[in-house]
């Protein structure tokens, strides 16, 4: 049961599967993008309703002593798949993060363009969400911003092996380092949130690295034109939340 639990959060959170057969498309646009998903399905609700929604404007942070984030990352990414709303590498052992004397373990990581959380109103061209679950399913995101500038050799590899169109898979046959795609400098925002597609659940840990990552612009180019469109939820209130820094 735990298996299944983190395997359905973590494929959801970037829109990588059905809740059930009959479950109602849905997309960046049109009757079917974000303004709408609430009314989509009623598992859907909280995208409409939530109070702890993501992405959010990343303005105002408290500063509070924040803990060290531990990672001890795997370079075993199995596959690379294009499921129509994002580009998703997947790990069968990706090795983990400790946070706050917690462990969680790297599922997969994604990407959107443009951005979908801001810091400060600043929207960066592409933003890259490494997602981790507990052994309860608890689930934690360290998002990475990317700004265009020198080519990112760390993203060199899931790029060459990029599946251009939907539905497509790839296998992956040099490894990719998950770690290698964040900063230099670990610090970080942090603050409770929620899935950014369908069903918009909540109580997801959010931890946005301050300083940006670079990639050079073939390689946003390359992600974008392999979507096809935005894949970037609008920004969401913020509430009564605390971001912390």
């Amino acid at each position: 049961m735990k298996t299944t639990r983190i395997a359905l959060m973590t494929l959801m959170l970037c829109g990588g599967l059905a809740l059930a057969a009959d479950e109602p498309h849905w997309g960046y646009s049109g009757h079917q993008g974000p303004a709408h998903w609430g009314d989509l399905d009623p598992h859907f609700g909280l995208c409409k309703n939530g109070q702890a929604q993501t992405p959010i404007d990343i303005v105002d942070a408290a500063d509070i002593d924040l803990p060290r984030i531990s990672l001890r990352y795997h370079s075993g990414a199995l596959e690379e798949i294009h499921n129509g709303h994002t580009i998703q590498v997947n790990y069968e052992d990706g090795g983990s993060m400790v946070l706050d004397g917690h462990t969680y373990n790297l599922k997969q990581f994604h990407f959107h363009a443009p951005s979908e959380n801001h810091i400060a109103g600043k929207e960066y061209p592409m933003e890259a969400h490494l997602v981790h679950a507990d052994a309860e399913g608890r689930l934690a995101v360290i998002a990475v911003m990317f700004e265009e500038g020198q080519e990112n050799l760390a993203l060199a590899n899931a790029w060459a092996a990029m599946p251009m169109r939907a539905g497509n898979t790839t296998r992956l046959g040099n490894p990719v380092s998950a770690e290698a795609l964040l900063p230099a400098n670990h610090d970080y925002y942090r603050f409770n949130g929620s899935l950014t597609t369908p069903p918009c659940t909540e109580g997801v840990t959010w931890l946005v690295m301050k300083h940006p990552a670079s990639a050079s612009h073939g390689q946003i180019t390359k992600f974008v034109r392999a979507m096809g469109h935005a894949n970037d939820r609008p920004i969401q209130s913020l509430n009564a939340r605390l971001i912390q820094q």
